[in-house]
């Protein structure tokens, strides 16, 4: 039995690990450029054990990516801030500004969600439905609209692009004029135009 719980505890281990080393060479070469053996290296483990965790480098970002989510869900269940009723701007703030935290905070990762599906489609829809499946709750928050979309996941879809779109422009590849916008202005000016398009 011991040798059992020890056995999982190595294992559970070595995911973390191989998680970690993914995040952290992704960061430094980007993912099209990222091997499984430069994975591995990076978390000191044996390049066969990587395959005792996941079928290739695309079912390690699929679980990063899931792992990411469900980190997110728990802190909106956690923040007592969170309001539901999208007629105010208040509400639509703050999940601007959530979703601007996480793409600072996992960078590295969005940059290599992006990547992986303008190289591999077929990846990048099994990415989306991923996201897509975690919008599923947003769906509540347009009820509270003065004339509600009439597909709520078309609206969802739309939001999603331009958050993701404006983020991508100002922390990754940024205007050529060097010009840099503050995380308050970005934050505000999304608000505004979703506040505006969807509350009207």
């Amino acid at each position: 039995m011991t040798d059992t719980v020890s056995r999982r505890q190595r294992a559970a281990g070595t995911e973390v690990a191989l998680k970690q080393a993914a995040r952290d060479v992704f960061a430094e070469r980007g993912y099209l450029n990222t091997k499984i053996t430069d994975i591995t290296a990076a978390a000191g483990r044996a390049t066969g054990s990587f395959y005792n965790h996941f079928a290739g480098k695309e079912e390690l970002l699929e679980a990063l990516l899931r792992d990411m989510l469900a980190e997110v869900d728990e802190t909106v269940v956690d923040d007592a801030g969170h309001d539901a009723d999208f007629s105010k701007r208040s509400a639509i703030r703050w999940h601007v500004e959530a979703f601007w935290r996480f793409y600072q905070t996992h960078l590295a990762e969005m940059i290599a969600v992006k990547q992986a599906s303008l190289a591999d489609p077929e990846l990048g829809r099994r990415l989306q439905q991923i996201m897509a499946d975690d919008d599923q709750h947003m769906i509540e928050h347009f009820a509270h609209l003065p004339n509600p979309p009439a597909d709520p996941l078309v609206a969802i879809s739309a939001m999603n692009a331009l958050m993701e779109g404006f983020a991508y422009t100002w922390l990754v590849v940024n205007p050529s004029n060097g010009r840099t916008i503050t995380d308050e202005s970005a934050i505000d000016t999304l608000t505004d135009l979703l506040h505006h398009g969807l509350a009207g």
